[in-house]
C-alpha cells in the first residue's frame, strides 16, 4: 500500500487507517507536508481484483470530475504521477482521492430531503449526458438476475429453493414486462443513506454530497431516490425530495411503480453478491447466517410479499 502510495507521486508518512470497505481495500493515508496547497491526507481506493475492467473505472473516475465541474461536491479521482488517474500495483488498480470531511446523518428532515433532490437532479442532469459504455447495466449486467438466481440456488437452504425460485422468477417477468430499459441512463446506483454526507457546517456551506460510486451504472433515475426513504415517513420524504428535485429537472414519475421490483431485484443481487464472495475470508464473518435456514427464509418472505402486492 505505501509503495503504491509513493508510485504515485505521494510522500506517505508510514501512518495510515484502514476504513470500512467490503468490496475493496480502501486506505486513509497521511502525508509529508508538502506545497500549501498539497493535500495531507489522501484516500486510496485498492480495486478488487478481477471485478472492474480499467474501461470501468475510468468511466467511474470520468463520471465523477464531470460531476465536479459542474459543481456538485464529490470527491473526484487524483491525477497521479503517470498523468492518469489509475495505475495498476501488484496486479491491483489503485486511485487516490482528496479526503472529504462530513458526517453520516442520523436523521434527514424534510428540508433535508430538498436539498437532496437538488444534489440529485443536478447528477442525474449530468448523468443524462454521460453515456456508460462499460459499466454495468441494472438487470443485465455484468451479472443478469437469471445467471445470479442460477447461481443461488445451491446456496439456497433446501426447505426454501422451490418457494425461492418461485418467487425469484415471478418477479422478474414483472420486471421484464413494467421497466422501460430504454429509460436508462448513468446513475449513482447505490444512493442509500450510508452514501449520503453532510458538510456538517452551516448556512450556505452545510450541503449533502454523495460518495462511493463504485457501483455508478446505468439504471432508470429512481434507482438513486428510492433507497432513500423511510417506510414511516414515505410520503412526506418523497414529496419534499420531489420539491427539490423537480426545480431543476423533470422526473418521470411512472418509475415509482417500479420500486418494489427494484427492492426485489436488490434482495437477489445482494444474496449472489455475498455468494460470490464467499471465498474472501472476511465474508463468512460478516454475514454469519447466510447458510442457515433463517436467513433464507426471511429473504423468501420478502420476495414473496414483493410479488403478492404486485399480482
Amino acid at each position: 500500500m505505501l509503495e503504491s502510495t509513493e508510485s504515485a507521486g505521494l510522500m506517505p508518512t508510514g501512518e495510515f487507517t484502514q476504513l470500512n470497505s467490503y468490496e475493496n481495500r480502501v486506505f486513509d493515508i497521511r502525508l509529508e507536508p508538502a506545497a500549501e496547497a498539497a493535500p495531507q491526507r489522501v484516500i486510496a481506493k485498492f480495486y478488487r481484483p478481477g471485478r472492474w475492467s480499467k474501461e470501468c473505472i475510468f468511466e467511474e473516475h470520468s463520471f465523477l470530475q464531470d460531476l465536479q465541474s459542474e459543481g456538485l461536491h464529490v470527491a473526484a479521482p487524483l491525477r497521479q504521477k503517470n498523468g492518469s488517474t489509475l495505475t495498476t500495483h501488484r496486479n491491483m488498480h489503485v486511485a487516490f482521492f482528496p479526503k472529504v470531511m462530513g458526517r453520516m446523518p442520523q436523521e434527514l428532515s424534510l428540508v433535508d430531503f430538498e436539498q437532496i433532490g437538488r444534489q440529485l437532479a443536478i447528477l442525474h442532469n449530468v448523468g443524462a449526458k454521460t453515456r456508460f459504455r462499460h459499466r454495468p447495466i441494472l438487470g443485465e449486467t455484468p451479472h443478469d438476475p437469471w445467471s445470479n438466481l442460477d447461481f443461488l440456488i445451491p446456496w439456497i437452504s433446501p426447505e426454501m429453493r422451490q418457494r425461492y425460485v418461485q418467487a425469484a422468477e415471478d418477479l422478474f417477468s414483472m420486471l421484464q414486462e413494467t421497466v422501460d430499459f430504454e429509460s436508462f441512463q448513468s446513475v449513482h446506483g447505490d444512493c442509500h443513506r450510508g452514501n449520503i454526507l453532510h458538510s456538517g457546517k452551516s448556512g450556505p456551506e452545510g450541503l449533502f454530497f454523495f460518495v462511493d460510486f463504485d457501483d455508478c451504472m446505468r439504471g432508470p433515475v429512481v434507482q438513486d431516490l428510492w433507497m432513500l426513504f423511510s417506510s414511516q415517513e414515505f410520503e412526506q420524504e418523497q414529496e419534499s425530495l420531489m420539491k427539490g428535485y423537480e426545480s431543476l429537472r423533470k422526473f418521470p414519475h411512472e418509475q415509482w411503480e417500479w420500486i418494489p421490483l427494484l427492492r426485489g431485484l436488490r434482495i437477489i443481487n445482494y444474496a449472489a453478491w455475498i455468494a460470490r464472495r464467499w471465498s474472501d475470508p472476511s465474508f463468512p464473518r460478516l454475514f454469519p447466517l447466510f447458510k442457515e435456514y433463517n436467513y433464507w427464509a426471511e429473504e423468501v418472505e420478502a420476495l414473496e410479499k414483493i410479488v403478492w402486492s404486485l399480482g
